[in-house]
Order: structure tokens, then C-alpha cells, then sequence
């Protein structure tokens, strides 16, 4: 072989070895993309999303609670503007809590139990160890759809996207919930927020009715981040154990 043919494939190694070694840098520094799911012996933070209007009051009673009786580090996140602007806006700012976190369990309360089904079926599946839903609207509320017909122009975006049919949940209905995610979702037969209901029920998911787990129990919708049989719910699917239905 000519010098020159050994220079050249010398320079060629050399190349392809650097390369290699940035690609193997690039996949093991946090925040590259990631695959698979977090094993549930892994306890990351614990990411608590307010719902429609932003409202953080009963979320940072939950969370107090949460770090309480687990001593994970807990975080009620900070909407952008007052949680009723875009909900795909929303989902970044729970991306970004959660960007450089192996894992992660995130508690979405109504339309943040949304934005946390709009964040596993974008990218967050892979960090997502459990998720928890509380009196989510998943497939819209009827009182989002009266809103904007009794009042024009007085629907914001987020209450358009939470309209029973929006494109936003029409999309998000045509996706499966990712395999093996554990997901609880807890709602009340007394809500008068999400209606119906059984909007917060979800496929593949642990669906559980508080009345059905504490039988006359009377828990209205803003009540679910702190009424004791919810919280003790939320409590138990925080754990390891594969998600059961409690008793009351």
C-alpha cells in the first residue's frame, strides 16, 4: 500500500473513532432521547400539574403530603400565564421539569391530567414511571362546549381544546396509552366540572370512581387534591407495588 493510501485510511480511522465515541457521549448525557421505561424501583421526582386556570393552592396540600410521608422531592408546577392558553404550551413546561429526570410520576389534576396525556403520547413516555389523573376531562367536558356557545369570545384556548370533539382530544383519542405505563385515574360521580364524568376513564388505565371505592362518599371536583380518600390513594399509587383498587 502507497503512503499515501496509509495516510488516507489512517485519517479514516481516526474519523470513525471520533465519531463513535461522540455518538456514545450523546446517548449517555442527560436530556439525549431515551427509550423504554423506567424500571418502578426507580424513584424520581414527583411532577404535579394544576389544571385549567393554574390554581396551585390544593396541589401544594397534596404535594405537601407526598414529600411528608415518601420524602420525594415534589414540585407543583408553574403554568405559563394562567393555565388557560394553549394546552401543547403546557406540555413543554412539563417537559422541561422533567428534561433531565431518568423518572418520573406525574400527578395531573383535571385539564393537567390532560396535559399529561398529551406529554407520555408526544415524548415523556420514556421518563414517565407512573402517572396519576385526578378528575382529568380526557375526552372533553360538556361545560367547556356551553361555555364557548353562551358566551362567544369568553372560551379561551384551553377551554376550546376541552371541548368534547376538539381537534386536540380527537388526536389524542386516536392514540393508544403507551404499554406497561401504569396509569390511575380518579374521579367522582359528584363532579360538576367534567361532565360526564366517566370523561376522566381512560383505556388501559386503573379507572377507579372514589364512590366506588368509599360508597356514599361525597367529593366534589375541586376537592379531589385533598379530600383523605383520594389523597390516600394517590399515597398508595405512589409506591412499587403494582396498582390495585384500595379499600376506603
Amino acid at each position: 500500500m502507497s503512503p499515501r493510501r496509509r495516510l488516507f485510511f489512517g485519517i479514516l480511522t481516526v474519523v470513525l473513532a471520533l465519531l463513535v465515541a461522540w455518538v456514545t457521549v450523546s446517548a449517555l448525557r442527560p436530556g439525549a432521547p431515551r427509550t423504554g421505561r423506567p424500571p418502578q424501583d426507580r424513584l424520581g421526582p414527583v411532577l404535579l400539574v394544576p389544571g385549567y386556570g393554574g390554581g396551585r393552592d390544593a396541589l401544594e396540600a397534596l404535594a405537601d403530603r407526598i414529600r411528608d410521608e415518601t420524602g420525594r422531592d415534589t414540585r407543583v408546577l408553574t403554568l405559563d400565564g394562567d393555565g388557560t392558553g394553549d394546552l401543547l404550551a403546557q406540555v413543554k413546561v412539563l417537559s422541561d421539569a422533567a428534561a433531565d429526570a431518568p423518572s418520573v410520576d406525574v400527578i395531573g389534576y383535571s385539564a393537567g391530567g390532560v396535559v399529561a396525556r398529551l406529554w407520555t403520547a408526544r415524548d415523556g413516555a420514556h421518563q414517565a414511571r407512573r402517572i396519576i389523573t385526578l378528575g382529568a376531562p380526557l375526552h372533553g367536558t360538556r361545560v367547556a362546549a356551553i361555555g364557548g356557545a353562551i358566551v362567544p369570545g369568553g372560551c379561551p384556548l384551553a377551554c376550546q381544546q376541552l371541548a368534547p370533539g376538539s381537534p386536540v382530544l380527537a388526536r389524542m383519542d386516536a392514540e393508544r396509552l403507551p404499554a406497561g405505563l401504569p396509569w390511575l385515574s380518579v374521579w367522582s360521580r359528584d363532579d360538576r366540572t367534567v361532565t360526564p364524568p366517566e370523561s376522566a376513564e381512560l383505556d388501559g388505565a386503573l379507572n377507579l370512581a372514589v364512590q366506588d371505592v368509599c360508597p356514599g362518599v361525597v367529593v366534589q371536583h375541586a376537592e379531589l387534591p385533598t379530600h383523605p380518600a383520594v389523597v390516600r390513594m394517590v399515597l398508595d399509587a405512589l409506591g412499587t407495588e403494582p396498582l390495585s383498587v384500595p379499600s376506603c
